[in-house]
Parts: C-alpha cells; structure tokens; sequence
C-alpha cells in the first residue's frame, strides 16, 4: 500500500476541490476518506480505479441528496492505494468500523457470538457456553445467534445425552449426585455412576448431534432399545425411550431445520422510511441455531444493495464466515465480496440470492422476521421520542436530549465501592455505552457517596474532555440524572465548574420525604425541589432509568464482590494461572494448605514444574531457605 497526498493542499470545497485532487490521482485501486473542514470523516469508499470513481464526485450533478451533502461537506481527501480491490473492499470495510464516518452505512451493534465448548481438559468432558477466543483444548460448535440459543441447545443435550455441565471445581468436590443427577439431567460421573467409556460414548453421540446427525444418533438409540428390550433389560430400554422421545422433541421445537442447507448465514434486509432492519439466521450442521436482528445507520436514499454490502463486510470484518451466505438482496460487488471473504475464511464462501426451493423459502421466512422487527423498532422508537420531548418540557430543557446520562453508586459500608453509568437516547437503552467505575480513592471515608460521585464524574469528564474535546463525536451527554437530592446535586455542580461544563442540564432525583416509591423529589442547581403527577408518563420513564442504573450499579458491585470473595493468595503468586490453581486446590484443600507446604510436596501436583515449585513455595516462605 502507498499513501497519495497532493503537494499542495487544495483550499476549495465541494465539486472544486474534489476535481483537484483527480488530477494527481490514477488508475490504482484503493480507498478514499473525505473529510469537512474540522477534519472529521465524513465518507470512506473503496474503488477499483481511484482516478475513475472519485470523478464521479467531481460532477456537479447526477447525486442523490446524501450524496449532494456530503460533497458539499467536503474540504479535503485522503487517498490510500492498495495492490487489488479485494484488498480495497477490506481495508474500507475495517476503517469504517473505527472511523464510523456520518455518511456511511453503520453496523453499531457488533458483538461477538457464543459456542457451545466440548470441553477436554478433564476425562469426563465438560458441556458449556463458550464466548471469545478459542483458546480452551476441546472442540468449538457454533457460533449461536445468542446466549439464549446457547442456554436453550445446552438444555437439550443435558435432557437427551445427560453430560455434566459443572465446573472442574465443583466435580471433583462432589461426594453425591447433585440435583441434575436426580431430576435426570446429568449421569453423575463425578461419583462414579457411570463408567468413562459409556460416558465417553455419551460425549461422543452429543458431537455427533451438534455435527447435525441426529437421524444418525435416533437409529443407533433405537437399536440399543430394541437390543434391551430382548435381553429384558426393562429399566435400561425406558432410559434409551425416553432420550429417544427428548431427541424427537428438541427436533420439532427447533422450527426451522433446512435439509439441503448444512451451514450458511440467512440475511434478509428490510427498508422502510429511511430505517433499515437486517434479520440473520445461523444454520449449522442442518440446524437453526437462532437469529439475530441488527438496525444499521442508513439514510433515507440509500439503496437496498449498498445497505446489504456494507452490512455484510462489517459484519464478517472480525467473524469467520460460513460457507454460504444466503440473501435477500442482491449485491453489486458480489463476486468481489465473495472473493473477500473466502481470503479471509481460507476457503471457499459462496454468496447466493435464491429465487425458489428451499433456500428461497429461508429468505422469505428472515425478510418476513425483519419487516415485523423494524415495525416494532419504529413504534417504540415514536413512543422513545414522545417521552423524550416530555422531559424536555418537564424539565425545561433547552433542547430534546438525545443522550441521558445516569448514574449510581453501589457498595456495602464503603467496601467494593463502584459507579455505574447507564446511557439512554432516541432508540432507547444504549447498552453498549454503560460504563463501571471501580472507586480508587484510597483517601474516602468509607460510605462516603459524595466522594464517591465526585470521583466518578471527575474521571468521566476528564476522559471525554481528551477523547472529544469539540463535542463531535455525540459522546457528550445533553442531560445528567443523579441518584440523590440537593447535596448530590451541589456535589457534581461543583466538579462541573471545575471542568467547565457547567452548560450540561443535570437533575438529581430523590425519594421524596416519605420515600414513597411515585413521589420523587426532582432538584436542579439554584432551584426549589418539584414533583411530577403521579400518573405522568415522564414520571415513568426517569424512574425506570433510575432502577435501571441501579440494577447495573448493584450488579457490578455484586460481581466485584463475588470476585474478591472468591480471591485467595495464590491469584498473586506469579505464573500461577486458573488451571495451575485449581490443581494446586485440588491437591492440597485450601490456599493455606498450599502456603504451608513443602518444597517436595508442592513438586508432585500435576502441572507444577520443579522451577514453579520452588517459586510457590518462596512466595510463602520468604527468606526461609
């Protein structure tokens, strides 16, 4: 790759300045940023022939609306050429995700997604939900739409194959079956009720049905029964019967389970004034393993394959593509997307828009889910608006805010001390956008919740004054609601000063005197308290985000609570990770039983090394040898 810069910075905007740039352009493909005047992204495009496609911006005519605004916008462009356009199509797609430029189609919401993990760290292997890396020794199914479609096939093994879904801890805790033994859930391996190698068959049978050969599976079940039943093994054939039944049934609930597709993503797109909805099904090994809306940033001119192709290369842009993708839409660049992503996967990726059969019969079913999704989108998103307008008359605020900032403190006589964040605008929650603040200052009077908000706000503003001092960025909250009457109030109106961000509206909310949950306080600097009518929609809505900050607030602390009871010396014992921890527990009992160890004790744990050994072993006894 080459950067291209002109020598001389062009001065013009718009049509002018694009056509200057066009003259020190040529045929390379590559990828292109417009900028405005404060030099924010506006626009990221790829292209085969830089020369030929930025020409087309220097016309004065012919654009849609969009596209007429965002040349108007433009005061400078930066080029960047590239060997083919395949590589073009992947560096646009990876600066869009990190630029997020106004004019681009936006995918905001992408989170990675859960597998179901066969775990083989252990010798009876362990059935979990897996998210991230996959740096654990087993073998990796998915992914899943969600940890509900997780949770949901996890179920279903445990019914049908009976595999354990307790932590090695736990396992080799036990010294009776637990619930899961007696409710049928679980064979109990972890007090000998079932041999390895049945166990192992178990495991094997439950790979063999995520693998999508569950008529496999039924057939062999069904011998098995048949094989019991003769020898008069009555009770073993009714426990064979009854998987059998579980495995019928989980078929049947599963809906949708395509016979000629065994892996592809199912993406339907849907358009409607200016909204897009993106439905994606996954199916895996011949199964639906659940879909996923998705509401990506368009403009009201766009296109349905401009849409559907900057959709599809964000979405894939940190995930490994399936083997088909099957769409709604077709793309304009779909050979060239094609070839990107089987580079990418290191094999082939078909890209399909079906016209009948089967196939055709998925996308109708997504493109349906996705017209009844953007309509549900759109009426909470009238109802989001409405109430948003209501607090900004209730409130008397300058201007309908489109991002609310609320926050909450959590801990229990000063300890485990935590701040939470929670974010809501025009769509709604903002989850992505929640923030933690683990409380530092090591100088607060325990239950200090003064000192405690202080420190919270002083570091919020004090990131967002570096990270987006111009406010461009729509990360600047246009409303604060403070948990706490007028002492909380004064409290941030002081730290506001301080950071000169006194022209945020901020309101603190408070019980009441009774403390009557419908009867709270509202308070703002320099004024008297108020209350709103118990019956105000407006009401409503700030108490549902205070709980909702408080929820995040209280489980926050709860986690970090559960995190340092859970803490024991050998977490600060270097090279001492999860898994060397629990052998060294599993052996010795306690933390303490470790730290009063001997040397050649220590040196016959699994997974302890000699030179590991003795490093344990002078952590606890410094200065002893």
């Amino acid at each position: 790759m080459s950067d291209l810069d002109p020598s001389q910075p062009p001065t013009q905007t718009g049509h002018a300045l694009i056509q200057s740039y066009v003259k020190t352009l040529d045929g390379s493909p590559g990828v292109y940023r417009m900028l405005d005047a404060q030099a924010r992204v506006l626009y990221v495009g790829k292209a085969r022939n830089l020369k030929a496609r930025v020409s087309n911006y220097a016309r004065p005519g012919g654009h849609s609306g969009r596209i007429a605004r965002m040349i108007s916008e433009t005061a400078e462009m930066m080029f960047l050429t590239t060997s083919t356009e395949t590589e073009a199509l992947l560096l646009e797609q990876n600066l869009i995700k990190q630029l997020k430029p106004k004019y681009n189609v936006l995918l905001r919401d992408d989170k990675s997604f859960p597998n179901i993990l066969v775990s083989r760290a252990h010798r009876f292997a362990q059935v979990k939900k897996h998210r991230g890396a996959k740096k654990e020794k087993g073998n990796y199914y998915g992914p899943f739409a969600s940890a509900g479609a997780v949770n949901r096939t996890l179920q279903q093994l445990q019914r049908v194959f009976m595999l354990r879904d307790c932590s090695d801890a736990t396992f080799e805790s036990r010294t009776r079956p637990c619930l899961q033994y007696q409710i049928k859930r679980c064979t109990a391996p972890c007090v000998g009720k079932i041999s390895a190698a049945d166990y192992a068959a178990a495991v094997a049978d439950a790979e063999r049905y995520l693998s999508g050969k569950s008529t496999e599976i039924q057939e062999k079940l069904a011998a098995e029964m048949q094989e019991a039943s003769a020898a008069m093994e009555f009770e073993h054939a009714a426990v064979l019967r009854d998987r059998i039944r579980a495995l019928t049934q989980v078929q049947s609930a599963q809906g949708i389970n395509p016979r000629g597709v065994a892996e592809a993503d199912v993406i339907a797109l849907h358009l409607e004034k200016g909204q897009a909805c993106v439905q994606v099904f996954f199916i895996r090994a011949n199964q639906n393993w659940g879909n996923r809306d998705y509401y990506p940033r368009v403009g009201a001119d766009i296109e349905a394959a401009e849409v559907l192709e900057a959709f599809v290369g964000q979405f894939y842009d940190g995930k490994e593509p399936p083997r088909q993708l099957i769409l709604s839409h077709p793309l304009d660049n779909a050979a060239l997307m094609a070839d990107a992503l089987s580079e990418k996967a290191g094999r082939k990726v078909d890209i399909l828009v079906p016209q009948r059969g089967e196939k055709a019969e998925l996308v109708a079913g997504a493109v349906r889910n996705a017209r009844e999704s953007l309509a549900r989108k759109m009426s909470e998103s009238a109802t989001q608006t409405k109430l948003l307008k209501g607090l900004a008359t209730a409130f008397d605020l300058p201007k309908v805010p489109e991002r609310i900032e609320v926050y909450d403190n959590s801990h229990i006589q000063g300890t485990n001390a935590v701040g939470g964040m929670i974010v809501a605008g025009p769509e709604g929650l903002m989850k992505n956008a929640y923030r933690k603040f683990n409380i530092k200052g090591d100088d607060l009077t325990p239950g200090d919740d003064f000192g405690m908000m202080k420190e919270v706000l002083t570091r919020r503003f004090k990131r967002l004054l570096k990270e987006d001092p111009d406010r461009s960025h729509g990360q600047w909250p246009d409303l604060l609601l403070i948990d706490g009457g007028a002492g909380q109030v004064s409290a941030v109106a002081e730290i506001m000063r301080e950071w000169g961000v006194e022209d945020i509206p901020m309101i603190g909310v408070a019980k009441g005197v009774d403390r009557d949950h419908g009867k709270e306080e509202f308070h703002r600097v320099g004024q008297r308290p108020f209350a709103l009518q118990r019956n105000d929609p407006v009401l409503y809505f700030v108490q549902r985000l205070r709980d909702e900050a408080h929820r995040f607030a209280i489980g926050t602390h709860r986690a970090k609570r559960a995190k340092a009871v859970g803490a024991t010396p050998l977490d600060d014992v270097p090279g001492v990770g999860a898994t060397r921890k629990r052998a060294l527990l599993a052996h010795f009992g306690s933390a303490k039983a470790v730290s009063r160890a001997n040397l050649a004790d220590l040196k016959v744990v699994d997974g302890i090394s000699d030179a590991l050994a003795e490093t344990i072993y002078d952590f606890f006894h410094e200065g002893s040898r």
